[in-house]
């Protein structure tokens, strides 16, 4: 039998955490749900989840600010609950280093949906779009400028200094270093790196570009007003 996924799940509304933790472990999930954001600390730190569903407002420690301790501690999926898709809860919770959010309330078969699609990309970093124009070194190094991407070892170095990137920017990257110059936009890139076969929020690609910049050079990717974003060759 494979072995189950297991989800934490931080919500302070009783009725919100027992029935969504019911649903997912109906779909197959094993789940951890906490009613406040020190006790999710404390279990993610014990139990080690493959992935993290953590809603904004919950008390004691809030959800971004948990979100921000768990990615200091590890590159595991957040995903970030939010009651209203107001723009400051979804953009703190990204810039905190959340990989998607759901806004509540939130279909059951929605939810799960997002779930595997952070699932599916966590579980092969690579994005087989790969297509000509950037120079390749020792067969699997693209090097742009002083930046240089294993596409094989899945590591970026930057003046010779390893980059961290969680999977998902590692994802972003692998996208544009596929196709220097050229231009992709937001929803190839939604479709492409985070697996929305239907439209999405194209501030989820957004935030994760300006991170994405803050990591290999703010001038490395140029936005393209009305269109999207492209990586300097």
């Amino acid at each position: 039998m494979a072995e189950q996924t297991h989800v934490l799940f931080v919500e302070d509304d009783d009725v919100i955490r027992e029935a969504t933790q019911l649903a997912l472990e109906r779909d197959g999930f094993a789940v951890t749900a906490m009613p406040d954001g020190l006790s999710g600390l404390e279990a993610f730190r014990s139990n080690r989840p493959d992935i993290a569903l953590l809603d904004v407002m919950v008390p004691g420690l809030d959800g971004v600010s948990l979100c921000r301790r768990i990615r200091d501690e590890s590159s595991v999926p957040v995903i970030m609950l939010s009651a209203r898709a107001d723009s400051i809860d979804v953009v703190l919770g990204l810039e905190a280093g959340a990989d998607d959010y759901v806004t509540k309330p939130f279909d059951g078969a929605v939810l799960v949906a997002r779930i595997r699609a952070v699932l599916r990309r966590f579980g092969h970093a690579g994005t087989g779009h790969a297509e000509d124009g950037a120079a390749a070194v020792d067969g699997s190094v693209l090097t742009f400028g002083e930046l240089e991407v294993d596409t094989e070892g899945m590591e970026v170095r930057r003046d010779g200094r390893p980059v961290a990137l969680t999977p998902t920017e590692m994802r972003l990257l692998l996208e544009f270093s596929s196709a220097p110059g050229t231009v992709l936009s937001r929803d190839k890139l939604l479709e492409r790196v985070w697996d929305y076969g239907w439209g999405g929020d194209t501030r989820v690609v957004d935030v994760h570009v300006q991170r994405l910049r803050t990591k290999i050079g703010q001038d490395r990717i140029e936005t393209v007003r009305g269109f999207g974003y492209k990586l300097k060759a």
